[in-house]
């Protein structure tokens, strides 16, 4: 059977079209490459191929960042050792470079030396207390009415010298430092006078009587 009939089809035309057609399909389906890497033919003998060489080098990165961490917070606790210890130096020395930020300016620096120019009431407030609190103690009922109305007078007068000297000093400062902020200065002059002269930190830089 054929469009011409009586004329057979030769052979070899047969075999050649069907090794033709084996050829061409084995290279368009060309065998799955092998995916693990091989060695670098490039690479001399002994060292590591370049994505080995990649690797090793990202370890050694990681175990240097490490180290530079640690001495990074070691510095960091040796700044702040250094800090603070100029800090103490200055609370005692006075030294406005290093003191703590809420004793920095010159309004903090004015409001303490108002402070402790003048006597305060409120700085005898624990000898006073330890006494009346001792008076108290003691079984006696006119020591003990004693104690009480001592009591009353210091809280009486400790609000009444603080009174005083916050409306002096909030004064003194709008005159001195009319373009500075003032604000809580007052309040930190007056828990300074709390203190016992002694035992203020920074340290008072002025005399009793001397004028700031």
């Amino acid at each position: 059977m054929g469009s011409n009939p009586g004329h057979p089809v030769p052979l070899g035309f047969v075999f050649r079209s069907r090794a033709k057609e084996e050829k061409a399909a084995g290279v368009v389906k060309a065998p799955p490459s092998d995916s693990k890497q091989t060695r670098d033919p490039q690479a001399p003998k002994g060292r590591p191929t370049p994505k080995r060489s990649e690797a090793q080098s990202q370890r050694r990165s990681v175990a240097n960042t490490t180290l530079t961490r640690k001495d990074a917070a070691k510095r960091q606790r040796e700044e702040r050792r250094v800090q603070l210890e100029r800090q103490r130096q200055a609370l005692a020395s006075g030294d406005e470079r290093y003191l703590p930020v809420r004793d920095k300016g010159p309004v903090r620096k004015y409001a303490r030396e108002f402070i402790d120019s003048r006597i305060n009431v409120a700085e005898f407030f624990l000898p006073m207390a330890v006494v009346i609190l001792v008076l108290s103690m003691v079984r006696v009922g006119a020591l003990q009415s004693i104690a009480l109305l001592l009591w009353l007078v210091v809280i009486v007068l400790i609000v009444l010298d603080s009174l005083v000297n916050g409306i002096r000093l909030r004064k003194r400062l709008a005159e001195r430092f009319p373009d500075q902020n003032r604000r809580g200065a007052v309040a930190y002059a007056l828990m300074r006078s709390l203190q016992m002269r002694r035992l203020r930190l920074p340290k008072p830089q002025v005399k009793r009587g001397e004028r700031p």
